[in-house]
């Protein structure tokens, strides 16, 4: 119990144990099997790793070590020194809030922090615990937390891939989440200290990194200004693959003349990939060359991360012949059998139409030996003249090292592996063999439990997680009697009781900003 493992004695879980007169059994939070410790009286007579299922015993063990099940565990004096910490920054905020005249926000705040102060002191853990990390860790104000770099040597050495996209986010995470916690703060949901639960400043981030390489095939002005001309350009390719042929043809007849070219590389089977400006103009163009008969589909946030992999995984099946996405289609997607990429509207100056962006999405044809790329546009604007120029000069780099060395391109050949997406579709089949229906519909008792659990949220001082359910409720009213599968967050709500606490994650509570409005069939 001190390390944060509940007693559960009738359904096994991770984090849980049971008791059953003399034996103890332990489910860690970390692993996949369970501890059975058989005890005689005081001592301990036998210690065995046991299948959680069905009990069975798998390994007598001499000793062994449980970890606690969540990692905010530290000794009781620790945590009564920072119980100080908290209620002295409490006072001082509640005396700034009624000189201010803002009495709902102490209000607010006092019961909010008073309860996770009680809960402290009797169970060691409360949710939202990581807002008073720095009471809890000792730390000063403002000062950095702990990250992964306090575990490395001194001289490690990092290598920041896709540095043109990675830095940024980096440099950008510190101000998002300032942002959203300020707003907490001065409206009394949270102590000031939640503002030192956070990530890494810029300038904080660029003092710990130590020796760095910077891994981009569009290294940005920041990048190249670090390296202080140290560049090491690699853009040979032991297969002998050339960069495509880069063609501009005219903007106007752009899709007819596109849905041609998906036909003539379906014929010979290859992939298409197409980057539009919006996500509304990819499912548009979608639609319409499905009704001329073009197998395709589309690809952009609106997606999950399991959803996008099951999209390419079908491509390269050859399932369907071209994915139209944004820019979901840049950096990281690596499709062999892809030998065309068309650009619609590449005249658009912009940040998807930039010339790292331009670069970034030619480069992903260049894994095949008929790789081809099409902007249409207009006019040739600077970024587009200086992808076109970058994608010759790489191209004429290596059709010279290929002629030196007698290399004849071909394809790459990939396996197409399955991954996470696969054992969603076993748990499918699992759950229709058993008879458990995988859809439910939005009813009027289906609204009535959300609004349950909205009204226990609010009871609970979770009033980021009643806004949310609430703005959720008016969105499912006009949905009445549509589908929603039971993997929809939503539906886990309505069938559980309301639990005490805020999940983990920048939305609040329950993995709240990780649900996702059922897609209107199309």
């Amino acid at each position: 119990i001190d390390i944060q493992y509940n007693r559960n004695d009738f359904e096994p879980s991770r984090g849980k144990f049971r008791v059953r007169g003399d034996v103890v059994e332990v489910w860690p939070a970390y692993e996949e099997f369970a501890y059975r410790i058989e005890l005689w009286g005081d001592e301990v007579e036998r210690l065995s790793i046991i299948n959680p299922l069905t009990g069975e015993e798998a390994k007598r063990l001499d000793e062994l070590y449980v970890y606690p099940a969540k990692h905010f565990v530290m000794p009781q004096e620790r945590v009564v020194a920072a119980i100080g910490d908290i209620e002295a920054e409490l006072a001082e905020r509640l005396d700034q809030f009624r000189q201010e005249g803002k009495l709902l926000e102490a209000q607010r705040l006092s019961a909010r922090t008073r309860y996770d102060m009680e809960l402290l002191r009797e169970t060691g853990f409360c949710p939202g615990i990581e807002n008073y990390s720095r009471a809890l860790a000792g730390r000063k104000k403002g000062e950095p937390p702990d990250t992964l770099f306090a575990f490395f040597p001194k001289d490690f050495l990092i290598f920041i891939d896709e540095s043109h996209v990675t830095l940024p986010q980096v440099r950008g995470m510190h101000a998002g989440d300032k942002s959203r916690k300020t707003t907490l703060v001065e409206h009394g949901f949270r102590l000031p200290m939640a503002l030192d639960n956070r990530p890494l400043q810029f300038e904080e981030f660029e003092k710990m990194r130590g020796q760095a390489v910077f891994v981009s095939a569009t290294p940005a002005d920041w990048e190249l200004e670090q390296s202080g001309g140290e560049v090491v350009q690699q853009v040979i390719r032991p297969t002998g693959l050339v960069d495509p042929l880069v063609h501009v043809l005219p903007a106007r007849g752009q899709v007819p003349h596109l849905k041609d070219e998906i036909r003539k590389r379906a014929e010979r089977n290859e992939r298409v990939l197409v980057t539009t400006l919006t996500k509304r103009l990819a499912e548009d163009l979608t639609n319409y060359l499905v009704e001329e008969g073009v197998r395709c589909k589309w690809l952009h946030s609106e997606l999950d991360a399991i959803e996008r992999v099951e999209v390419i995984r079908e491509l390269r099946e050859q399932k369907f012949d071209a994915i139209i996405g944004v820019n979901l289609l840049r950096e990281g997607i690596d499709i062999p059998e892809v030998s065309l990429v068309a650009i619609l509207d590449a005249d658009k100056e912009g940040f998807l139409r930039s010339a790292t962006s331009l670069v970034q999405t030619i480069g992903r044809s260049a894994r095949n030996v008929n790789a081809e790329v099409i902007l249409y546009a207009d006019k040739v604007t600077d970024s587009m003249q200086q992808a076109m120029d970058e994608t010759s000069r790489r191209r004429e780099l290596q059709l010279a090292y290929n002629a030196e060395h007698g290399i004849t391109p071909e394809t790459i050949k990939k396996a197409i592996k399955r991954g996470i997406e696969e054992e969603i579709a076993a748990q499918r089949v699992i759950t229709n063999a058993v008879g458990v229906s995988e859809t439910q519909y939005v009813t009027q008792e289906f609204l009535n439990e959300l609004e349950r659990e909205m009204h226990a949220a609010a009871q609970n001082l979770e009033f980021e997680r009643a806004a949310q359910l609430r703005d959720r409720i008016v969105e499912l009213k006009n949905q009445t009697g549509q589908a929603v599968a039971t993997g929809d967050p939503d539906f886990t709500l309505a069938q559980k009781k309301p639990k005490r606490g805020r999940g983990r994650g920048r939305h609040g509570s329950g993995s709240s900003g990780d649900r996702r409005v059922p897609k209107p069939e199309r």
